[in-house]
């Protein structure tokens, strides 16, 4: 956690189908040093989505919601107006992310489909909020009421809930950005399956054992849930617009759940990450009966929750490669620390040694990026500039790299360089957007 800088992290492990120890570590708020505890409220960000999974295939087994009709039929009207295929849609399609809408729905765009339904993989938030307007529908009641129902009390979760409860004021963790900077306290007064979850690791465990001990479905639904549904793409997790990739031979999805393959069977798995503030993952064998629940309140979480997982588990697990989360030992993270301890002596001992230095020890544009961010948000600006600069000279044909110097020139109050970089951003991407707001803002100023 230190070397990761993650302030807080709460884990539960699971061993012979129940609970075997639990922790919890550091802070919920950087800033008043809170000490965080067994009771402390997570933001489960996309773990959210298993524990709607799993009420959803409750209304299979009751007769009410079939996997493979589509949702038109118990919602009539098109998730996208004018595209017809909306109509092949199911709630299948939905709980292994097969639906082709993006990810999530950016301002001034709208909901899309992007690939014919069922014909391949893309991670998908706004599917799973698709299924949420349809069985509130069909319910005729909210979906907090529905998760509460249909698994909070059956499972004695009762620290969860999809939307925001007074007695979590003085129990929730706030957020960190990657930076270190402490988030605002977010208090969800609308449910969304997608994420939206608070809880504890301890009540998000329960969950778990009820997974490893197939609790409250039939045997047939618990086989389709962690039966592979489809193949990821080794190089992506939300694939729209890219090039495919070979197919994974060891990961997969099935509803509501990743699964990962070895000679040891298939393990079941999901991580977690809302607005870089939070970072959780969970990994669980029913055949084996283990399983590891992690919550961090830190946008740095998955730099180390790989590394623990492995200690816990024994073994690398590929879920880990597939995310794509920079490691808190990677070069980049290494220099940050070098930076903080040591200031521009650091920046001038990389730019010497990147000249002799080769492959990974380079960082690359986003690497440089980040850690540019990185600085700013500790209030480091002169050394945040430096890094900035290193960008634009090692990639001087990035609009992004330009906007990010711009921007921290402007933090500096330097209005001339911020001016000239936001320009030569401008220049090379007349779309951003961004850069032009900035550029009008600085010119506007007296």
């Amino acid at each position: 956690m230190r070397e990761g800088d993650v302030p807080g992290l709460s884990v539960a492990l699971i061993k012979d189908g129940s609970v075997s120890w639990h922790q919890s570590f550091g802070v919920r708020n950087a800033d008043t040093r809170v000490p965080l505890d067994d009771a402390t409220i997570f933001e489960a960000a996309s773990l959210s989505k298993p524990v709607f999974a799993y009420a959803i295939l409750k209304l299979v087994d009751q007769g009410k919601l079939d996997l493979d009709k589509p949702l038109i039929k118990y919602l009539p009207e098109r998730a996208v107006p004018n595209d017809e295929r909306s109509d092949l849609i199911t709630a299948r399609m939905v709980l292994d992310h097969t639906t082709g809408f993006q990810n999530q729905v950016l301002p001034k765009q709208g909901l899309t489909i992007y690939f014919n339904p069922g014909e391949k993989f893309s991670y998908s938030g706004e599917g799973f909020l698709y299924l949420q307007r349809v069985v509130e529908h069909v319910l005729g009641e909210p979906l907090e009421a529905f998760m509460k129902r249909t698994v909070f009390i059956p499972l004695e979760m009762k620290n969860s809930s999809y939307v925001w409860n007074e007695n979590f004021e003085t129990l929730k963790a706030n957020g960190h950005k990657a930076s270190g900077v402490v988030g605002e306290i977010r208090r969800p007064s609308a449910a969304r399956s997608s994420s939206s979850l608070h809880t504890t690791a301890l009540d998000y465990a329960k969950f778990v054992v009820a997974m490893i001990h197939r609790k409250g479905l039939r045997k047939e639904t618990f086989d389709q849930m962690f039966t592979p549904q489809v193949r990821l793409d080794e190089n992506c997790y939300s694939c729209i617009g890219k090039t495919p990739g070979p197919v994974s031979q060891t990961l997969s999805w099935g509803l509501g759940w990743g699964l990962e393959g070895s000679s040891r069977g298939y393990s079941f798995w999901h991580w977690g990450d809302n607005n870089g503030e939070f970072h959780n993952f969970v990994l669980a064998s029913s055949k084996e009966g283990t399983g590891i629940v992690i919550f961090s309140n830190s946008g740095n979480g998955h730099s180390i929750i790989p590394t623990i997982v492995g200690q816990a588990t024994g073994q690398s697990h590929p879920a880990f490669a597939w995310m794509g989360y920079e490691p808190y030992d990677s070069p980049g993270k290494i220099l940050l620390r070098n930076i903080l301890d040591r200031g521009t002596l650091a920046i001038r001992q990389y730019v010497d040694d990147r000249k002799k230095a080769a492959g990974s020890r380079v960082l690359n544009e986003a690497q440089l990026n980040s850690l540019g961010y990185s600085l700013l948000g500790k209030k480091r600006i002169s050394e945040a500039i430096e890094v900035f600069k290193i960008n634009v000279e090692d990639f001087p044909g990035s609009s992004n790299a330009y906007d990010s110097l711009g921007e921290a020139y402007m933090i500096s109050g330097n209005k001339k360089l911020a001016i000239e970089n936001y320009v030569k951003s401008i220049e090379l991407n007349p779309g951003n957007t961004n850069g032009v707001e900035m550029l009008k803002k600085l010119r506007d100023q007296k």
